[in-house]
């Protein structure tokens, strides 16, 4: 292709998991035709990586209502709207007879490369906005391609680009050299592999979230079972333990969310795992048993651990948007006008207003980052939130600004008060008596959870939330 398509080009969709099929299906409904580029080989392929871990929304909070327009007429029916799916679940059952609806509106095996104005780098600025974008991508044997959009949704998410384990946002000295030693993601101990990598071995948890409370219940689950003795879980906190550590517990209006909190509290309380605060790390060094030893910024070395777990959170892959002009928080890298309503800093209780097209868009006209990339670096984003986000940027697009500015979103409070920058001083965390009343989660031992199809009458077992 040497030139732009003399008829209107597609808005063009990077990404097709939750967020970017869901503006695919609102794109359609207003009569809008999407290309969403995928770089996984299958739909929802970062959903797909984490299909062990079952998520703290039901299904009735992770269907689109634009999506589920799309594929009634197949015959699918949402699962049962009150129980919880796991990874596997919401991929197999939704996102990809979602991909499938679509057809070849969605091209898999596409991993996009660069985004700019046609004839036009970001320094530019005569006939810029008359230009289309266009966009580059690299098809899995290698063959480079471009394409042409009226407009660009990046749903790409922040999956691929785990935060390291330093303190200071770099890499521990030493972590890079200890990479086959260390993981950034929540293990799947239902595979024996995995699960032979951390029974009887000490583990070191580093992060404060809802993945740091899964694997801690999963750990401390291993401990108490058959071939498990000698389990043990070394919980590594930046901040000290305060009425917040553990989540919301009884305050949360996402039951399993805080139950998965409890667990959590209940691994430390039972034995199964020590906690370690206000302890940032600097270096991952090796000790004369090739074991790990974590180093912190206060010069403390904590015993020898046989493995390392960093849930320290996500950032978003900027470097292929660096021909357009994007106006990202400084802290964040959120767009500007979205960052001070979800800024960790100063939000307590997951508190996000309502917000979409408006407080995503750009100084690139055409512009939008969704999902939870939208977010940055912020942690706790929910689906229902991409879902609202999508549906008022796509109608942004068709032109229907009305539409597109009557944004309702009402999300759970977390129950978890005092922003992570109160994370030096848990005294004012706890001083923060927020909360909200909701149905009390019960505490529940994780097991390994069932594959994907198993009875969804099982306890939610895990914290993702999609993108």
């Amino acid at each position: 292709m040497n030139a732009p398509a003399t008829t209107e080009p597609p808005v063009v969709v990077i990404g097709a998991g939750p967020a970017g099929l869901a503006a695919a299906a609102h794109l359609l409904d207003q009569g809008i035709e999407p290309l969403v580029l995928e770089a996984g080989q299958k739909a929802g392929a970062a959903v797909r990586e984490w299909t062990h871990v079952r998520l703290f929304s039901t299904w009735g909070e992770v269907v689109d209502p634009a999506a589920e327009k799309l594929l009634a007429p197949t015959g699918w029916t949402r699962p049962d709207p009150a129980t919880y799916p796991s990874g596997g679940d919401w991929a197999e059952q939704y996102l990809q007879p979602l991909a499938d609806v679509l057809g070849d509106r969605v091209r898999l095996g596409a991993a996009v490369t660069g985004v700019s104005r046609t004839g036009r780098d970001r320094i530019v600025d005569a006939g810029r906005e008359q230009q289309p974008f266009v966009v580059h991508f690299t098809r899995a044997d290698g063959r480079e391609e471009r394409v042409f959009a009226r407009s660009v949704i990046d749903a790409s998410g922040t999956w691929a680009t785990p935060s390291p384990a330093g303190g200071s946002g770099l890499p521990a000295l030493g972590e890079r050299a200890a990479a086959n030693r260390i993981t950034y993601r929540v293990p799947d101990l239902k595979d024996p592999a995995v699960r032979t990598r951390y029974a009887g071995k000490r583990t070191a948890v580093i992060g404060s979230g809802a993945s740091a409370f899964t694997t801690l219940a999963y750990l401390a689950d291993l401990a108490k079972s058959k071939n498990g003795a000698g389990t043990k879980g070394v919980w590594i906190l930046r901040r000290g333990i305060s009425g917040s550590t553990f989540g919301g517990g009884e305050a949360d209006q996402l039951p399993a969310r805080g139950a998965l909190g409890l667990a959590a509290k209940a691994a430390v309380d039972e034995g199964h795992a020590d906690a370690v605060t206000g302890f940032r790390t600097e270096a991952i060094e090796r000790d004369t048993d090739d074991r790990l030893v974590l180093v912190g910024e206060d010069g403390r070395r904590l015993d020898a651990v046989d493995e390392v777990i960093v849930l320290t959170g996500f950032r978003p892959d900027l470097s292929f948007l660096d021909e357009l002009r994007l106006g990202l928080d400084e802290r964040l890298q959120a767009p500007v006008e979205l960052a001070p309503l979800i800024d960790p800093n100063q939000h307590s209780c997951g508190t996000v207003y309502p917000h979409g097209h408006r407080e995503l868009s750009h100084p690139e006209p055409g512009v939008y980052l969704v999902g939870m990339k939208s977010y940055g670096r912020a942690p706790t984003f929910l689906a229902m939130t991409g879902y609202e986000q999508v549906r008022s940027v796509a109608a942004a697009i068709a032109g229907d600004l009305a539409s597109a500015g009557r944004v309702e979103l009402t999300l759970p409070e977390t129950g978890v008060c005092g922003g992570a920058g109160l994370f030096d001083a848990p005294d004012a965390a706890e001083a923060d008596g927020g909360g909200c009343c909701a149905p009390v989660p019960q505490l529940v031992q994780l097991s390994a959870p069932a594959a994907a199809g198993a009875s969804a009458e099982q306890s939610p077992a895990g914290g993702c939330c999609g993108s």
